[in-house]
């Protein structure tokens, strides 16, 4: 099933990090023993006050890639979808959302603990910790997702400068 929700910026929603929560209780409940860590809140509904997607992202590592079909299989137990994203299988991990991939509310990004997942990291606390630029990247972000609408690619693309010079600051790159 194919995605059908567009890109679209609402407003801070203080409910998010009680939607994290609760599917990140439900989460490590149900694939604990498989993970490095606890699941963090991560994205743009991370941030308190900044606009975003209506959509949590979340980060679950693992020790090991090949260990990631036994979330699958966990996650199928309480609902979630597998939601492969561009890139996945070659940079050794996996997406999940829930409830559905065409309208989902949340996204689980599951990856190794060796891969590239510190940036995501630095980025949130980055912008949690510094208004101005969380204000410039939700201007932005409303920009791009006015113009490109039902261009995942594109508003990707045009957020990409922003998060690069802003790690670039922190000692950070990433790939995304």
């Amino acid at each position: 099933m194919e995605r059908r929700d567009p890109v679209q910026i609402v407003p801070y929603d203080p409910e998010w990090p009680d939607l994290f929560e609760r599917q990140r209780r439900r989460v490590e409940a149900a694939v604990g023993p498989l993970l490095v860590g606890p699941v963090e809140h991560i994205g743009s509904t991370s941030v308190p006050g900044l606009p975003a997607k209506p959509i949590v992202d979340m980060l679950a590592l693992v020790a090991d890639y090949d260990t990631t079909a036994g979330v699958a299989d966990a996650l199928s137990g309480i609902d979630w979808v597998p939601a492969p994203e561009p890139g996945d299988g070659a940079r050794r991990r996996r997406s999940f959302c829930f409830p559905s991939v065409a309208w989902r509310t949340h996204h689980l990004h599951v990856w190794e603990e060796t891969s590239d997942w510190r940036p995501l990291l630095a980025f949130r606390d980055h912008l949690r910790t510094h208004s101005d630029d969380a204000r410039e990247y939700g201007r932005l972000k409303t920009e791009l997702a006015a113009a490109h609408r039902d261009d995942r690619p594109a508003y990707r693309a045009g957020k990409a400068p922003f998060i690069e010079a802003r790690l670039r600051t922190l000692g950070h790159t990433h790939d995304r």
